[in-house]
């Protein structure tokens, strides 16, 4: 059983999370938010869904991370007229789940989180760096309430310092230009006779654990007893609780969010 939500945080704007799940593959893509000028004339929604459909269609031949690799370089292609130079081109966080015989294999390139219970262990395998780049920045941030003057500016030059450590040693990887930034994924297998369960998370739905909702555990539990869609209801009603961000200081008010849940009955 799998069980899939995805709701765009605004709106007013484009979902730049993307999902693709089949009966062997879970892809999410979280599009970075751009907050500067980004050279490029599409957008970052249109940036996920191009590499996410790329992706699909190399890992039915290729593994997971040459599927990302290859697939960098081919949406760089289908805009040669956009500046994909600049420092704010689009970006976007991967993380995939695929069945390949009798293993899970996994692939995290940045903040998405792959959630795996292990013979009942839970697992979380995320890359959170960017959390720790432009951290003065992040913190002076933090300290205004969403959408104020005083806010949109703090953002604006955490981002410039964010974008600066992008796909940089010493920084942080996700997809964008470079297919090298691959090299940095994290990756792994499963057994897959001992996995029970899993979840693939944006880290807009992840809020349901960064805001101490729940833990990992009580957040599978949550999604097979009642879905992944009340997983992302519970963080919107919590969002909205806070509508300034006092409670739980964050960039955004809503974030896009996407979650996939699975449950592997004969294991249970």
């Amino acid at each position: 059983m799998t069980d899939v939500a995805i709701e765009p945080g605004s709106a007013e704007k484009d979902n730049e999370d993307w999902v693709h799940v089949s009966q062997d593959l879970v892809l999410v893509l979280d599009g970075a938010t751009a907050r500067t000028d980004t050279g490029c004339a599409h957008g970052v929604a249109w940036f996920v869904g191009q590499l996410g459909e790329a992706i699909v269609d190399r890992a039915r031949r290729l593994s997971l991370a040459a599927s990302v690799a290859a697939s960098i370089p081919y949406v760089a292609g289908l805009h040669p007229e956009c500046d994909l130079t600049h420092s704010g081109t689009p970006s976007a966080a991967v993380g995939a789940l695929r069945i390949n015989g009798g293993v899970v294999e996994h692939f995290v390139l940045g903040d998405v989180c792959v959630v795996l219970d292990v013979s009942g262990h839970v697992q979380v395998i995320t890359d959170g760096r960017v959390s720790l780049t432009a951290s003065a920045e992040r913190a002076d941030a933090d300290r205004h309430p969403i959408g104020s003057p005083a806010k949109q500016a703090a953002l604006l030059r955490m981002k410039r310092q964010e974008l600066a450590a992008r796909n940089q040693p010493g920084g942080y990887w996700v997809a964008e230009t470079n297919p090298a930034a691959v090299d940095h994924a994290l990756t792994g297998q499963t057994h897959l006779d001992q996995l029970r369960r899993f979840a693939v998370l944006s880290d807009g739905a992840a809020r349901a654990v960064t805001f101490g909702l729940h833990d990992w555990t009580s957040a599978l539990e949550l999604m097979q007893a009642a879905g992944a869609t009340e997983l992302i209801r519970q963080v919107r009603a919590a969002e909205r609780s806070d509508p300034d961000g006092t409670r739980w200081p964050r960039n955004k008010r809503s974030d896009d969010a996407a979650a996939v849940f699975g449950l592997l009955t004969q294991r249970v």
